[in-house]
């Protein structure tokens, strides 16, 4: 466990970057802070490895006080992990990563063995052992600096913004890798976040920080959509909070999801329009997995990838009720596909079944 009690940071000018901050990590989880630019989130962050020396105060490891440790003691037990991934630009993906291991007394042969575990636990190839940083891509590099991180083995991990430069579809591969990752290692993690809806994906608990480096609330993310504390917290998450708690709502088992009239790419529009009947949309399945809805009204002769609307999402079975909806409304004609963990097509939902369960839900 990671405690604050009562720790503030001012500088000579006056300037307060933390006011009197307390609240606890708890072991094996993630504690996300967030909060608007300027309030405190990333001098809170490294003064845990002492990085900023708080003014006031007491941070705990597991109880002990930080300020009574060896500097380079207290920092090879924390993994660290920043925006940029920081890595040396003259060692290879397998020496980055083999740095903090050599750091804390492994063997050479030792720790570039770990290097290549832990290049797997964390979604790479082996191939990419011997690249450089400069042949990574921006994922990739992330990837890599989080491997380094846990070359040591550490118990507490804190992490800095650490997929906020990369495009919003690789940031979404990274939060998913990364709570599969937490799944499997259980590390005591504390990660700093300008992202509201990231926060929410990914903490067990999140700490809303006010102007002023002042803890706004901390508490887990339904109860912050459902029990914010005042209008700052209310503002700052935003007022889609009813369409958010949808995230933390699990697609019900019992849902009954209708069959749909499939056709095959390369059919003949004159086919399509046999099997779709009355409906003017039909769905497209390959191989058993679903490609997209396609319009029978079209004046075609067969149907072809261009003309496949190509835009709807897939609703995993065991997804959400958010993800669901999302499939729905991204339907050109607002039925939700769902998919198996093989992507094989299972069925569809309507928009007014996704309305039935969260309001059931909203209600209990």
């Amino acid at each position: 466990m990671i405690s604050f009690e009562s720790i503030s940071k001012f500088y000579p000018d006056g300037t307060v970057a933390v006011d009197r901050l307390s609240f606890s990590a708890p072991t094996g989880k993630i504690t996300m802070l967030v909060g608007p630019s300027g309030c405190g989130k990333t001098t809170s962050l490294r003064m845990i490895n002492r990085l900023i020396e708080p003014s006031s105060g007491s941070i705990l490891l597991n109880g002990q006080p930080t300020a009574g440790m060896d500097l380079v003691k207290l920092r090879r037990k924390i993994g660290y992990v920043i925006q940029n991934a920081g890595l040396f630009p003259h060692k290879t993906v397998q020496d980055n990563i083999a740095v903090t291991a050599l750091l804390n007394g492994a063997t050479r042969t030792a720790a570039r063995k770990k290097s290549l575990e832990l290049l797997e636990l964390v979604g790479l190839s082996l191939a990419m052992a011997e690249r450089y940083p400069w042949q990574l891509s921006g994922g990739q590099q992330q990837r890599v600096g989080v491997a380094r991180a846990l070359a040591s083995d550490p118990e507490f991990m804190l992490m800095d913004e650490p997929f906020s430069a990369v495009d919003p579809v690789v940031r979404e591969q990274l939060q998913e890798e990364f709570l599969r990752l937490q799944r499997e290692i259980g590390k005591t993690i504390i990660m700093v976040t300008h992202d509201i809806d990231e926060a929410m994906k990914l903490g067990d608990q999140v700490a809303v920080f006010r102007p002023g480096g002042r803890l706004a609330q901390i508490a887990s993310p339904v109860k912050l959509l459902n029990e914010p504390e005042d209008a700052f917290v209310a503002d700052f998450i935003g007022r889609d909070r009813g369409y958010r708690k949808l995230s933390f709502e699990v697609i019900p088992e019992d849902i009954a999801l209708a069959k749909e009239k499939v056709i095959a790419p390369g059919m003949s529009v004159s086919e399509a329009r046999l099997v779709a009947g009355h409906d003017s949309w039909v769905l497209v399945v390959e191989n058993d997995c679903p490609v997209g809805w396609y319009d029978v009204q079209q004046n075609k002769t067969t149907v072809e990838a261009e003309d496949i609307n190509l835009g709807s999402t897939f609703a995993p079975r065991n997804g959400t009720l958010r993800q669901l909806m999302d499939s729905v409304l991204s339907s050109p004609c607002q039925r939700g596909i769902v998919v198996d963990e093989q992507q094989r097509f299972i069925g569809t939902a309507n928009i007014e079944q996704v309305f039935s369960l969260s309001h059931s839900r909203a209600e209990r």
